[in-house]
């Protein structure tokens, strides 16, 4: 058997079955292929359900209020997967007649739509011959066959699209590209794949020069940024003090309470009496209590976090800042950082 065939036969008998792979809707294989983006198949799974269930068609989704899908997709990060597809969403109502498109050019058009996504969809909708290469068919490739050049580079992408198209079976194309997928992901694992049972063996060039835990090579990222963020918790009566960010950073349009960004850690007691923090709840505030520091880690980012619950506030100069109160009872109807969703929730559970 060559190469493809193997792989197929694998797939055949260790596929998972999972509910996304049970349809040809190029509409709902396009949310599992969003959702399960930088996601692990466990977690995203409850996600996909969700989505499939309250959104089943794309104008549904697309009729959706973008608060509504942004709370929906709470906890998965990369929030901007959220806003895109509702974005994808009303030019598929707009300029395609609300028919999801199957086509690797039409899809390769819409927004957060790439070249592996639109491969994957339009290869298990309608079989079409695109090879799909992601971080398990990169790093199966780069195994099997001895290849040490960058899987992040640009003549890596390149090299590996190509190669993953040579071995494409095209008479199956879709269920190659899941089997190919598959198979990286269950047998060829980044950590302690199980060589002595995997099929392809005997012709694996990293397993007969014993560099299985050398590749793939992978430039190395740029380095994470540290920031530090004081963030307010304001109570009154049974409202919080909240804020909706803007554009141009991360968890655009979520809800968080007011924050103080610092250009390294500081104390408490030191930033109620700057100038910017007078100037927004006046003179006289008193720290009710100061939470322990919080790590947060994002991609590139590391937040560095405290939360001040204070009191005594002044309510003046709070709407200059287009900060809000907010029911307590509430705020589970908006989107929120994971960050400040659990901190929440468990400030109230201590409160009760």
């Amino acid at each position: 058997m060559n190469f493809a065939e193997e792989i197929i036969e694998w797939y055949q008998l260790h596929k998972r079955d999972l509910p996304w792979r049970n349809t040809n809707d190029p509409y709902i294989i396009w949310l599992s292929e969003i959702i399960m983006q930088q996601t692990r198949v466990e977690q995203g799974t409850p996600y996909f359900n969700r989505f499939a269930e309250k959104y089943p068609t794309v104008k549904q989704f697309a009729d959706a209020k973008e608060e509504e899908i942004l709370k929906l997709w709470q906890g998965l990060g990369y929030y901007s997967r959220g806003r895109n597809m509702h974005h994808t969403a009303k030019i598929v109502m707009e300029e395609h007649a609300g028919y999801f498109p199957s086509s690797y050019e039409s899809l390769i058009k819409l927004k957060g739509i790439g070249e592996y996504t639109a491969a994957a969809i339009s290869s298990f909708s309608s079989n079409e011959a695109k090879a799909v290469v992601d971080g398990n068919v990169f790093r199966l490739l780069s195994r099997y066959f001895g290849i040490d050049t960058p899987i992040n580079s640009g003549k890596g992408k390149k090299l590996f699209t190509e190669l993953a198209n040579e071995l494409l079976d095209k008479s199956q194309a879709g269920e190659f590209n899941q089997a190919i997928m598959e198979f990286g992901s269950l047998q060829c694992k980044p950590k302690n794949p199980d060589c002595l049972a995997c099929p392809l063996q005997v012709g694996c060039e990293a397993k007969k020069s014993n560099r299985i835990h050398e590749l793939p090579i992978k430039i190395k990222s740029q380095k994470s940024r540290d920031r530090y963020f004081n963030y307010i918790l304001a109570l009154k009566d049974d409202q919080i003090l909240l804020n909706k960010r803007g554009a141009g950073d991360i968890w655009e349009n979520l809800h968080e309470l007011p924050l103080f960004e610092s250009k390294s850690a500081c104390l408490a007691e030191d930033l109620i009496q700057s100038e910017e923090f007078i100037n927004c709840f006046g003179k006289n505030v008193r720290i009710k209590s100061i939470s322990k520091p919080v790590k947060h880690i994002l991609s590139h980012q590391k937040l560095h976090t405290i939360f001040i619950n204070i009191e005594n506030f002044s309510e003046e100069f709070i709407s200059q800042k287009n900060w809000f109160f907010v029911n307590q009872n509430e705020l589970n109807q908006l989107a929120q950082p994971k960050l400040i969703f659990h901190f929440l929730e468990n400030f109230r559970i201590l409160s009760q």
